[in-house]
């Protein structure tokens, strides 16, 4: 019976699995009977703007995947970059070239630029084209490497150096500038970069760039394709709301703030043992840091400057020092935001701006917490049985040896030294368990 059973489930399966490939295929067909009859061109857009990292890398091999399954013509980069890093570009790049749909890369809008890593994304588009205002260049390799020796800088500049004129061979552009661009981070406009054989056209929207892209014929991987565009039906590619979020993490300057707010978060949850919510905010800001350090160069060297910096401010809270650990903690600090990016590239680095004044703030409140917990331990306790010493009172009945003395609302056995009449003023000079010592008040 088991046997028939198991049968039974195993048949099911195979035609449920049998029915969905079916299915799948005829969507394909349809897919494809429709890319090939369609009287409109289907064009994906999709915007770069910032500094490549990992997620702007991921955003473009996703965009070259949809223009492969739905079959479009055209993917248009727009593109307005001061850069990125290596561990971006290639896979950005690679995406690219192995397409098969063309891509084009628009610099734009006018003022926009591609320096560094956006010259390796133009040189690895099929068609290349900016807008008029806009310049390309200075594609010196940032590596994320800022102390590497001299053998070793060589050899990443060689490798990038040959990628681009691989690159450049293969789209037929100007090879010689793109080893200058590299080698001596020479930059030209868009004039220039149309006389020198650098980008394909220059073309005032995107509009223009659709027309002058059509009857274009572009070296694909697998050969040669003309470029086909009617009757321009434009799809933009937006960010995902996760995509942006992610985008803003990745920035160094929030990156930085992200992995002080959250030390600061645990500085304050180890002070006070039971906040929850210092420690629980605290904790969430140092993994998004986290992430957003594996999508950046950190040298890890300015991660261990910002921890002992954290370590400071505890001790400072804990031991009196009159402000030198506070101090010490945003020099630390300070030092490490300078180096917790490791890269030569000026525009990739955290702003000092951001250092100083996360430095100066956190240096601030932690002086402020210890300020007040320092009055708390020194200042005189008023509450519990500590908090009657001094406490001015009245007799309530004669003190002989012993009597009663109304003090802070309550009524208390009290002795003295002395007779005592009833309705005297007493002060309290001590306690000891239920009872009180006073003297007459003088």
């Amino acid at each position: 019976m088991r046997t028939k059973a198991v049968i039974f489930l195993l048949a099911t399966a195979f035609m449920a699995y049998a029915l969905v490939r079916a299915q799948s295929g005829q969507s394909d067909s349809t897919k494809t009977s429709f890319s090939e009859s369609r009287d409109s061109s289907l064009i994906l857009i999709i915007d770069i703007e910032g500094a490549i990292g990992t997620v702007t890398a991921d955003r473009v091999i996703e965009a070259v995947e949809q223009a492969e399954d739905e079959y479009a013509d055209l993917l248009v980069i727009t593109m307005d970059t001061p850069g990125g890093f290596v561990h971006s570009v290639w896979p950005t790049t690679k995406a690219i070239m192995n397409s098969t749909v063309p891509v084009a890369v628009y610099i734009s809008p006018a003022g926009a630029k591609a320096a560094s890593a956006g010259v390796y994304i133009t040189y690895a588009a099929h068609i290349a084209a900016m807008a008029p205002g806009t310049n390309i260049g200075a594609a010196h390799v940032v590596s994320g490497v800022s102390e590497m020796d001299s053998i070793m800088s060589e050899k990443v500049m060689n490798d990038a150096v040959a990628s681009l004129k691989a690159m450049a061979e293969r789209n037929g552009r100007n090879a010689q500038w793109a080893e200058d661009a590299a080698r001596k981070s020479v930059s030209i406009t868009s004039t220039e970069a149309l006389k020198d054989g650098v980008i394909n056209f220059i073309a005032d929207d995107l509009d223009q760039l659709l027309k002058k892209a059509d009857g274009m014929e572009v070296n694909m991987a697998l050969g040669k394709k003309v470029v086909h565009i009617a009757n321009p039906i434009k799809k933009p590619i937006k960010k995902t709301g996760i995509q942006s979020l992610l985008d803003i993490i990745a920035s160094p300057n929030i990156v930085f703030i992200l992995f002080s707010l959250g030390g600061l978060g645990i500085v304050l949850e180890l002070y006070n043992p039971g906040a929850i919510l210092p420690g629980v905010v605290g904790g969430i800001c140092i993994i998004l840091a986290f992430y957003g350090m594996r999508t950046l160069p950190i040298n890890y060297a300015g991660v261990l400057l910002i921890l002992f910096s954290m370590l400071l401010f505890i001790l400072e809270i804990k031991i009196v020092s009159h402000g030198l650990l506070t101090i010490g903690g945003v020099i630390s600090l300070i030092m490490g935001g300078m180096m917790l990016v490791d890269t030569a590239d000026p525009q990739l680095r955290i702003s000092r701006a951001v250092i100083f004044s996360v430095a100066l703030v956190l240096g601030a409140f932690v002086l402020l917490a210890f300020t007040l917990a320092y009055r708390a331990r020194v200042s005189k306790p008023t509450t519990g049985a500590e908090g009657l010493i001094g406490q001015a009172g009245k007799v309530t009945s004669k003190i002989d040896k012993t009597g009663y003395v109304y003090v802070a609302g309550e009524l208390w056995e009290a002795t003295a030294d002395e007779v005592i009449e009833k309705d005297e003023d007493v002060v309290v000079l001590s306690v000891d368990n239920l009872k009180i010592k006073v003297k007459k008040q003088s």
